[in-house]
């Protein structure tokens, strides 16, 4: 796959550089050249990759090679957010069918950058690990609403969601740890328990917390912490939250590598802990190849 790192690494043309001698910008890699097509009245493209030498801020054309033509090469006919890598892969996947190799995109600003025999292995999945309700899942929501702003664009990931519904366990026995959550059942921060059976889902504080409050009650727990849980557990890399701020950062659960955020965090650090698990992953997955 060729995709620019940078869509000020793409220039546009009507006319090739004539030879050896012509001058480019310095920071032009890819050239796109748009020509008419007399016998349809619509235009065609060609990229190319360019070969440069020199300093400065004009440098010498080398060579340009060709990288796809006529037919080969289609042009978006909306205007996307250029800067979301996973936007542009999948809209170019679509689109690369039969004699297409390469779509040409514009962003809303105008600029334009190439997408080149997308491969969809280059983008990274995190999975949104959270329990509902509420509904939809706090850390799915907010997540989602990052992702909608383009924060993540230059990231080139796709979430996935894991949620865990809790209302399976809902009836008159079973206690969960706060009435926020609306659902049925006794909860720890509201109700006075005085008989033995009760079902307590919850994480290692509710845990402490039940005994401290019910020490006399015997009682089963089902732990929905994701360090510890047996239902709550990451399929592959993650994002998901604790009521322990310490846990905070990045960390391995069941052999995948995650972020987990305080039960509280804010959009802010949602998106700085995406981040650094993204950077992590992206230097291992380096790493790993060069060794």
């Amino acid at each position: 796959m060729i995709f620019p790192d940078e869509y000020k690494h793409v220039g546009v043309t009507k006319a090739l550089p004539a030879g050896t001698e012509e001058l480019i910008y310095f920071l032009t890699e890819y050239l796109i050249e748009e020509r008419e097509n007399h016998e349809t009245g619509s235009s065609e493209y060609a990229v190319y990759h360019v070969i440069k030498s020199g300093d400065g801020l004009l440098r010498k054309v080398e060579a340009l090679e060709l990288i796809a033509s006529g037919e080969e090469v289609v042009r978006y006919d909306r205007e996307l957010n250029i800067k979301d890598r996973t936007l542009l892969i999948e809209t170019a996947l679509k689109l690369c069918k039969g004699k297409v190799s390469t779509v040409i995109f514009t962003g809303v600003d105008r600029h334009v950058t190439i997408v080149h025999e997308p491969d969809p292995s280059g983008i990274l999945e995190i999975e949104i690990l959270d329990v509902a309700p509420p509904e939809p899942a706090w850390l799915s929501q907010v997540v989602r609403r990052l992702e909608a702003s383009g924060i993540f664009g230059d990231l080139q990931v796709r979430f996935t969601e894991k949620i865990i519904d809790l209302r399976r366990f809902e009836g008159e026995r079973t206690v969960f740890p706060c009435s926020a959550s609306g659902l049925e059942g006794k909860c720890l921060d509201s109700d006075i328990l005085t008989e033995d059976g009760h079902l307590l889902i919850g994480c290692e504080i509710s845990k402490t917390l039940f005994e401290m409050r019910f020490p006399e009650l015997e009682y089963s727990f089902i732990n929905i912490c994701p360090f510890k849980s047996e239902i709550v557990v990451p399929s592959k890399a993650f994002i998901t939250r604790c009521c322990r701020s310490e846990k905070s950062g990045v960390v391995n659960i069941s052999g995948f590598e995650g972020a987990v955020v305080h039960w509280g965090a804010s959009e802010y650090q949602v998106a700085e802990a995406i981040r650094n698990l993204v950077n992590r992953l992206r230097n291992k997955d380096s790493s790993l190849q060069n060794q």
